[in-house]
């Protein structure tokens, strides 16, 4: 079998309901799979996944594709990577199979910052870097724990690493740019090193800790970049997707050292915002590892104040979360050094809903003893409880209170009744001013008749190779180069294999993109699965009006460029029989 062949037999192993059933809840509806889209903020299921063609489709953002596709998106991973993955699932051998590398405009920031990742871990086993190496091993940081890390130290000299880039042909432009020097000067000097990474483990830039006592601030992370940018990415992240896969869960940290200590006892599932709050891209990229989230922030009074900052930001973006309440103002380096790995995995297994926690925290500085300050305290639970759908939950919240503060159960729940009702009609109010006409949908309305009949048989040929043959033995021309290139990569696909399916055509012609999103815009169509003989023919009528259009203006645009008579008469008397041949 060639490449093409033996892709095609991986994809047809792996079954994309339970590829994509593994990732996010599938519910079946009719024929096909629906799940909450992980490609946008989605709150309601509007992904469908369709075992008879072995493709997804989001009717809001419009993300469609194979089960590579979904991976390459969903997991961040490169082609090579996801059909090595699935081949390993279904034991299939790829030995032999060559799949091209696909070059990006960013392959020299790569090598530059692998180069100086390299430069900085080369440091700390040199005499320069023994007190980098004396505060690792004070911190409890073993070597097998700074290999695995890429642990590095930045040298006192000023200007080593630039010298090195330099003669590897980086201009000083391009490594101010980077944030890798500034001017003729290395951004880094004395510092412990730790590379970040992206999403696929690529380092994109580097924070660098002092070691020392001093004025300057703790950590120095590279300047925000076309790569880097604080908002969107995780520390860990590329570490912990198969970590939280096995467990199916991920922890949220604050610092880089947090994370290593729990990865020297075993826990990695666990990511950490590199030096800012969390954000919304943040949240979007955490869903993707786990639906099942823990918040172990610092136990002082800025983790707490950290904690109600990201519970309530995941509470916006309707995922409740659970929390891990540290003792005596740990951070959770400090508590898994000074309790073992035994303890923490205690405090994972018995962390507490964010609204719980909230909840709790509402009775910090209150004085009971004023009866405005608890009505004020019972009114602010009341509010919190609503939040919650869990009824037997809101049950035990509503008689603890009532227990606690001598009041009768019936009093509360009737508060906590109008406080259900004014939100459920405040929900009301945004459902009904809530606007649901999409982008492509404006898009498809804006296509005249012959794209329109071109969209519709298209989708056809790539569900009938019937179609196709007669599309070739019609010789019908489409109306736009994009449309013309498509049915030209479905033709020679048809011919070359045998045999066409959106799945498998979808692998073939992923290296041209804007071809690939035309694809996704038929497949989105989701027309009936049998054209009837009437719409078919109506199609091909339209194409075929389209084609008597264009060659019509082509013979007229001649006449008047011609001087013979006797050719105008002839281009005339062609112009005379397509109309014939037209009506």
């Amino acid at each position: 079998m060639n490449n093409q062949d033996i892709i095609n037999e991986v994809r047809r192993k792996n079954d994309i309901v339970d590829i994509i059933g593994e990732k996010i809840p599938l519910e079946k509806r009719g024929k096909n799979y629906f799940g909450v889209c992980p490609f946008h903020d989605d709150t309601n299921p509007s992904m469908s996944v369709s075992r008879e063609k072995q493709i997804y489709t989001c009717f809001s953002c419009h993300a469609t594709g194979n089960v590579f596709t979904f991976l390459m998106n969903y997991e961040h991973k490169e082609f090579s990577q996801v059909l090595s993955d699935l081949a390993v699932r279904v034991g299939i051998t790829l030995n032999g199979v060559r799949v091209k590398r696909t070059s990006t405009k960013y392959d020299d920031w790569y090598k530059a910052y692998d180069l100086a990742n390299k430069y900085y871990q080369n440091n700390l086993l040199t005499k320069e870097g023994e007190a980098a190496r004396n505060y690792l091993k004070e911190r409890q940081i073993d070597d097998e724990t700074i290999k695995e890390f890429e642990i590095g130290y930045s040298l006192k000299t000023r200007d080593d690493l630039t010298k090195l880039l330099t003669l590897k042909g980086n201009s000083l432009d391009f490594l101010n740019k980077i944030g890798l020097t500034n001017e003729d000067h290395d951004i880094y000097t004395s510092r412990l090193m730790f590379p970040l990474h992206d999403l696929n483990g690529k380092v994109i830039g580097f924070s660098g800790r002092i070691i020392t006592n001093s004025k300057q601030n703790k950590y120095l992370n590279t300047k925000e970049t076309d790569l880097f940018k604080k908002g969107k990415l995780l520390y860990h992240y590329h570490i912990a997707k198969e970590a939280a896969r096995i467990s199916k869960s991920v922890i949220i940290m604050e610092g880089f050292m947090d994370i290593i200590r729990a990865s020297t006892v075993g826990i990695k599932n666990t990511v950490a915002t590199m030096g800012t709050a969390l954000t919304k891209d943040h949240i979007k990229e955490i869903k993707r590892l786990s639906n099942n989230i823990i918040l172990c922030f610092d136990g002082d009074d800025a983790g707490v104040k950290a904690t109600i900052a990201s519970g309530e930001l995941f509470a916006s973006e309707g995922l409740e979360v659970k929390v891990i309440s540290l003792p005596n103002k740990d951070d959770p380096d400090t508590y898994i050094l000074k309790n073992g790995k035994d303890a923490f995995v205690t405090l994972i297994n018995n962390a507490i809903f964010y609204s719980d926690f909230k909840i709790r925290n509402l009775s910090r500085n209150r004085n009971f003893a004023s009866s405005e300050d608890k009505a004020n305290y019972i009114h602010e639970v009341l509010k919190e409880t609503a939040k919650i759908e869990d009824n037997i939950r809101v049950e035990i919240i509503l008689k603890d209170l009532a227990k606690k503060f001598e009041i009768g159960y019936n009093t509360l729940e009737k508060s906590f009744q109008e406080l259900v009702n004014a939100k459920n009609a405040e929900n009301s109010k945004e459902q009904e001013i809530k606007i649901t006409t999409t982008p492509r949908t404006s898009q498809l309305k804006k296509k005249d008749m012959y794209q329109k009949a071109s969209l519709s048989v298209i989708y056809y040929m790539l569900n009938k190779q019937e179609i196709i043959d007669q599309v070739e033995s019609e010789h019908l021309v489409f109306p736009t180069e994009a449309l013309r290139a498509l049915e030209s990569e479905i033709v020679y696909f048809y011919h070359k294999y045998g045999f066409i399916n959106e799945a498998d055509f979808y692998t073939y012609l992923s290296p041209k993109k804007e071809l690939v999103d035309l694809l996704s815009e038929i497949i989105e169509l989701d027309l009936k699965s049998e054209p009837s003989k009437e719409a078919l023919s109506d199609y091909f009528k339209v194409i075929r009006e389209y084609n008597y259009k264009k060659t019509i203006e082509a013979l007229e645009e001649k006449i008047k460029n011609e001087s013979d008579p006797t050719m105008q008469i002839k281009y005339a008397e062609k112009i005379r029989e397509l109309r014939i041949g037209e009506s």
